[in-house]
């Protein structure tokens, strides 16, 4: 769990953990089977390296605290078990996902021969086979003190073509289909543990290239995912070697394990302690605040002006930031009364996103908004104080003498120093790196809740790093990690509901927000745009209007005198339109609202159509509803939400605080 400080509204560094996924042979396989006892042996000693190497890491990794590993396992009767029992010797916690119900799980798994016995596994009653009774006691007494995350939506399918499959043991249609089936069930189940994992042993002879959720399919998606993978050559188990990319399941024998001991060190360091992620210097100094402050309001306050009807222009925009310790009664309640509400649900995840989840979302939320305010609104005030300036100091001409100039000088003066006090202190508190950093935070966790209620997880090698370090992606890989698994039965009932969760409580709300945005964002372009050109038309007129005086008064249409008496006052018209035409266009480039609009465009265009999908998902019988195609759907958001991310960075990532020239 997050540790919540004394002070509801900070946030905490969250406790951090070693997730440790496990695929490998099943007991039938030849070779795991001839060397079992030196692939135990091997196991056992990385995992009391792992746990040496975590040992090493508890006082530089202060302020945070490292708690018990994790291991996951889809508690296959093989490597699987055999890594589960040597990590329950250690205490450590087990996770299971398991590819179906517990009790159709250790049917499969226990391997009968009859359908008698599959049955009588089912039914947990006396089974003939004694040697299929032993496998599945072992798998019981595993899944008793583990974690169960059991993807029972297509239960009845599997059954039934298992049961055709034993009944007809020369059909090479049903076998042919039941291994096609559990093959698919091993490898969604595969993905689950491969998304929670830091790190995957896998135990595989390097050569047996086996069926989709088989040993060596598990650990290329693993590479494919950027999960690092310690491979344990079922054939020669103590040359384990560390495998980081797609490629090395090639020639695995290639890869150099020389220094394979520092790369393992190195692996659980990174996962637990990023190198430049320093805990005391980021969001723990970060201060929530719970209200905005009315000196920073200007670029909300140039939206309004540019983007609203005239009614909103003069409006307060004092803003109340919603309590962390609040969130769950306030604006979260919705969402929570929801997913209590989901059938079979884990009562417990659902507590941890009131407090791991929502909590940290608020805070982030509000000191993001803050931060915006402050860097974006600091740089809408120095346009404008540089244009007044500019103005102040020459305002002098159309009034008073040359002698009277000092007090204009003055002026100008005091709004230049308070120009450059504004970007010396603004580059001093980094408000632009600080609001890009808590920004990401918010973001990640603002469509977390749905993820971690349905299993789904960004795997740790696809996590974007943001300019300027990685702590928001550290924090929230080690925060929403926190929860793991939900210990539930997933069946389709519940994937139907938190499919209708998913689509109104996220997807359709953040449609709707993004279409408003871009629409009130592209009015705000527009309307700077036209304000700019008509200063530059203004320019344009004054200017053509002295020189027609004068034109006129050579020509004695006018008297000769007029020229020089309005020479400074259309210097200073002159002077005036094309300064605040320039303003207002730098506030344009500044604030970049097309690219803005379009981002949430095509945003909006892409939640809508992840809505359409999830209306077609909602209209098809139960059978169809499985884990595999929500999950699609929730991995769908997720990469919106970071793509979305990404392109905001992108269009403000080079524009600092600056003076405004």
């Amino acid at each position: 769990m997050t540790r919540l400080q004394a002070d509801p509204d900070a946030l905490a560094a969250p406790l951090h953990h070693l997730d440790i996924g496990v695929t490998g042979h099943r007991s039938n396989h030849p070779i795991f089977n001839a060397n079992q006892a030196q692939i135990e042996q091997v196991l056992a000693d990385l995992l009391a390296r792992i746990a040496g190497i975590i040992e090493g890491l508890r006082a530089s990794i202060d302020p945070c605290i490292i708690a018990t590993p994790r291991l996951h396992s889809l508690l296959a009767y093989g490597a699987d078990l055999m890594s589960v029992k040597l990590a329950l010797a250690r205490n450590w916690e087990i996770v299971a996902p398991l590819p179906f119900g517990l009790a159709l799980n250790v049917a499969v798994n226990a391997q009968p021969y009859t359908s008698d016995d599959m049955v009588a596994l089912l039914a947990e009653t006396v089974v003939a086979d004694p040697e299929v009774a032993a496998r599945a006691a072992d798998i019981r007494e595993a899944a008793n003190r583990s974690i169960l995350f059991e993807l029972a939506d297509q239960d009845g399918l599997v059954e039934r073509q298992f049961q055709k499959h034993l009944s007809e043991p020369g059909n090479q249609d049903a076998r042919s289909g039941f291994q096609s089936l559990i093959s698919e069930r091993a490898a969604v189940a595969a993905r689950v543990m491969i998304e929670q994992s830091d790190i995957i042993i896998g135990v595989w002879d390097g050569v047996t290239h086996g069926a989709m959720g088989g040993t060596r399919h598990s650990i290329a998606a693993a590479l494919g995912q950027g999960v690092p993978v310690i491979w344990v050559d079922a054939r020669n188990p103590t040359d384990w070697r560390i495998l980081t990319a797609p490629e090395a399941l090639a020639a695995p024998l290639v890869i150099d394990n020389g220094n394979r001991d520092a790369q393992l060190a190195a692996l659980i360091e990174q996962a637990l302690n990023p190198q430049g992620v320093r805990w005391t210097d980021t969001y723990v100094q970060e201060r929530w605040r719970p209200r905005s402050n009315a000196l920073l309001q200007s670029y909300r306050r140039v939206e309004i002006l540019f983007g609203e009807h005239i009614g909103l222009w003069f409006k307060s925009l004092s803003q109340s930031y919603e309590p962390p310790a609040e969130i769950a009664q306030g604006s979260g309640k919705a969402l929570l009364d929801a997913a209590r509400a989901l059938p079979g649900v884990d009562q417990r995840m659902v507590e941890s996103i009131a407090t791991e989840v929502m909590r940290p979302f608020a805070w982030a939320d509000g000191v993001s908004t803050y931060l915006s305010d402050a860097f974006r609104g600091s740089m809408v005030t120095s346009f404008m104080l540089s244009a007044l300036a500019v103005i102040g100091g020459i305002a002098y001409m159309p009034f008073v003498s040359v002698d009277q100039k000092w007090g204009f000088a003055a002026f100008e003066f005091l709004l230049l120093t308070t120009i450059v006090g504004i970007t010396y202190f603004g580059r001093r508190r980094r408000w632009h790196g600080r609001w890009f950093e808590t920004r990401r935070v918010a973001e990640y966790f603002r469509h977390a809740p749905i993820l971690l209620l349905l299993g789904v997880a960004r795997s740790v090698g696809r996590w974007p790093g943001g300019p300027g370090g990685g702590w928001p992606e550290h924090f929230a890989i080690q925060a929403l990690g926190n929860p793991g698994l939900p210990q539930m039965k997933v069946t389709p009932a519940y994937l139907r509901a938190a499919l209708m969760l998913m689509r109104d409580q996220h997807v359709l709300p953040q449609r709707d927000y993004h279409r408003s945005k871009a629409l009130r964002l592209k009015r705000v372009q527009h309307n700077l745009d036209r304000l700019s050109e008509r200063f530059f038309v203004a320019a344009v007129v004054s200017v053509a209007a002295y020189l027609a005086i004068v034109a006129s008064s050579a020509l004695a249409l006018l008297p000769a005198q007029w020229p020089h008496d309005v020479a400074k006052l259309f210097t200073f018209l002159g002077v005036v339109f094309p300064t605040l035409g320039g303003a207002f266009a730098g506030i344009r480039y500044f604030g970049d609202f097309e690219r803005f609009a379009s981002i949430s465009d095509i945003t909006a265009a892409k939640l809508d159509h992840i809505a359409t999908r999830a209306d077609i998902l909602l209209a098809a019988p139960d059978d169809q509803i499985t884990y595999a195609r929500i999950s699609n759907l929730a991995h769908a958001i997720d990469e919106i939400v970071v793509t979305e991310i990404e392109n905001w960075q992108s269009v403000f990532g080079g524009k600092n605080i600056s003076v405004p020239v």
